[in-house]
């Protein structure tokens, strides 16, 4: 990967949720490179400050705000913190989730609540405030991280596959409410992506040994990153109410 990006998002503001590690991480840290002037969100301080440290070592732009995304007010202060950093906002990338191996008979009400709440309540919020900040900016690029089990099933993970069926229809229903404003909203959906979470999940590694799909690798968050790139830049300005998969291959 270039050192050094190619300016495609200079000028531009973007909140990327789940910044502190993994798929986000590489989406701020790629963002940067490209130009943007980016605010590092995630509830885990360690990881939020080590994300903006490198960026800012790189030579770009970045601030961390820690932020429940489950929380409105949190949310709220989170945008208009980033609009007062920054001067506006641009791109908003919603990809805090988390997930956990278990089918629906095996998941407890609280595990439920916490992956539906976090992945898809959490999207919810941040687009809900989002779009008064890009509509100031006469529009704007929203990008919802799915995954490969919101386009197909799985047997285990009931309570994520739920949560990213429900974030990818919500990106649907919000990308046709704001497309005359400018605004844009796609899901990108990522395949097996090798990130810290990934790694230490046996479920996840299961599944990663049982198909890692015709290209036959786990892929990088920088491979993430750059089909978001596309999506936050004005390459994409016909572009909304996508499925972005970036999978190699396991969805075809």
């Amino acid at each position: 990967m270039s050192a050094k990006g190619l300016g495609r998002l200079q000028g531009k503001v973007a909140v990327v949720t789940g910044a502190g590690s993994g798929i986000g991480e590489g989406i701020a840290t790629v963002f940067a490179r490209e130009g943007a002037k980016v605010v590092v969100v995630d509830v885990d301080p360690v990881g939020g400050e080590r994300c903006t440290a490198a960026i800012k070592a790189a030579g770009g732009e970045a601030e961390f705000v820690k932020t429940d995304v489950r929380v409105e007010s949190e949310v709220q202060a989170l945008l208009e913190r980033a609009v007062a950093r920054f001067g506006g906002l641009d791109v908003l990338v919603n990809n805090a989730g988390v997930g956990i191996g278990k089918t629906a008979e095996q998941t407890s009400e609280d595990e439920w609540d916490r992956i539906i709440n976090i992945n898809a309540k959490g999207t919810f919020l941040a687009t809900k405030h989002s779009i008064g900040h890009l509509r100031k900016r006469g529009g704007g690029s929203i990008i919802n991280i799915g995954s490969l089990f919101g386009l197909r099933g799985g047997p285990s993970f009931a309570a994520y596959h739920a949560s990213k069926g429900a974030i990818r229809q919500f990106t649907k229903s919000t990308a046709l409410a704001h497309a005359g404003e400018g605004i844009r909203v796609n899901a990108v959906h990522p395949g097996i992506i090798r990130t810290p979470a990934s790694m230490q999940n046996a479920e996840a590694q299961k599944f990663a040994a049982a198909s890692l799909g015709p290209i036959g690798r786990w892929g990088e968050p920088e491979e993430i990153a750059y089909g978001c790139v596309y999506l936050a830049s004005d390459e994409s300005k016909f572009v909304t109410g996508i499925d972005l998969a970036i999978d190699g291959g396991l969805s075809a």
